[in-house]
């Protein structure tokens, strides 16, 4: 069987990821030199009337680490690792990187991938789970980007991931590599797992009301799903049981605003209060050692924990992880194998099922205005 579960033709047959003859790995973008940071931050925020002076102040967190943003470099090395995966496995199929914000543009990948004579291919975007910001935006920019580029390639974005094995195992990994830093290997530690908050109601409108979706609301009963199953194993691993929590980072926007709490520098308040000492800070939320990860945890929750006399451990994101990598074959070949009408395995974990390969009708509106997007059951 091949890594989608359907029958090679011979023994050595080559895994079948046709009808696609490319993978666009899909990001966020950010900037790679200080003068890049604030037009970067104006592109993120643009039509949200976020003053200039505003922008500059969140700048001052990527002037911390010489104003680049690690984001792209951690993209370049999850694609030179999927080359050389499908290279070893036999799949011919080059890699194309385009971001929503920042150089290279997705419009500009999708010229180059048409001058190259790619017809239709795979997205991997960096975001497992559900809502407006995490997957239907990227929808949106692909609709937005086709448009741009007459004879674009047919695109079609892999589903989301948050319950996959690849994504689940290296978290697990992670946490029990983070538990054995503490003394007495975390006997006594809390599990705090950690994602980027979003507006609530943006919480609440994620998922979708179509049946064959991902009903509402979705985005936090996604993570929660998560959290528990790496707990859980963690607990098979260790012989320990901890207990664990969900919160959030990374708000923005309008005070009035209300977003998903607590946030993580707010619960450790909490934690300390109760007597808690020791934490691992799981960032289950993000695919990569990000902006959001080395300012939001690394350096502010860090400093929080100090403060607080707490002992706290960051454990690792997937990043490169091998069976990340694999994974994103896998999710290549589970689509072509259905793309082609077979009935591919659809590896999942936790409490929830395999999501749908396309979103379903209304799946995480856009909170500001109806906008046409790819990818989905309505588009």
């Amino acid at each position: 069987m091949n890594p989608a579960g359907t029958p090679d033709a011979t023994p050595d047959a080559s895994p079948d990821a046709s009808p696609y003859d490319a993978l666009l790995v899909l990001s966020f973008g950010g900037p790679e030199k200080p003068e890049d940071v604030v037009p970067f931050l104006e592109n993120v925020t643009r039509g949200r009337g976020i003053p200039r002076e505003r922008l500059e102040q969140v700048g001052e967190h990527y002037f911390l680490f010489g104003g680049r943003s690690p984001i792209n470099d951690q993209n370049r090395a999850l694609i030179a690792a999927l080359e050389k995966d499908f290279a070893d496995q036999g799949i011919d199929l080059p890699v194309y990187f385009g971001n929503r914000n920042w150089d290279p543009y997705l419009a500009d990948t999708l010229a180059a991938m048409k001058a190259d004579g790619v017809s239709r291919a795979a997205v991997f975007a960096t975001s497992a789970y559900s809502s407006w910001s995490s997957c239907r935006q990227y929808r949106e920019n692909l609709y937005d980007a086709v448009e741009q580029v007459p004879g674009a390639p047919r695109l079609d974005k892999l589903r989301q991931y948050y319950n996959h094995p690849g994504f689940i195992e290296p978290a697990v990994d992670a946490v029990v590599a983070a538990l054995a830093e503490l003394p007495d290997a975390g006997d006594r530690a809390r599990l705090v797992f950690v994602t980027h908050s979003i507006p609530t109601a943006m919480g609440e409108s994620s998922g979708s009301e179509d049946p064959e979706g991902q009903p509402r609301p979705a985005y936090v009963r996604q993570h929660r799903s998560a959290a528990d199953e790496v707990a859980s194993r963690v607990k098979q691993m260790t012989g320990r049981s901890h207990r664990h929590d969900l919160v959030y980072c990374s708000r923005s926007g309008s005070p009035s605003t209300p977003w998903l709490e607590p946030d993580v520098n707010d619960h450790l308040e909490d934690l300390a209060s109760d007597g808690v000492s020791e934490v691992v800070l799981m960032p289950i939320g993000f695919v990569s050692d990000h902006m959001e990860v080395i300012y939001d945890l690394d350096t502010e929750a860090m400093e929080t924990a100090k403060r607080l006399g707490m002992k706290a451990v960051r454990a690792d994101t997937a990043g490169t992880d091998p069976r990340f990598v694999a994974m994103v074959r896998d999710l290549v070949l589970e689509r072509a194998a259905a793309e082609r009408g077979e009935t591919p395995v659809r590896p999942a974990v936790g409490s929830l099922p395999a999501g749908p390969d396309l979103c379903g009708v209304g799946c995480c509106p856009n909170p500001r205005a109806p906008r046409p997007a790819l990818c989905g059951r309505d588009s």
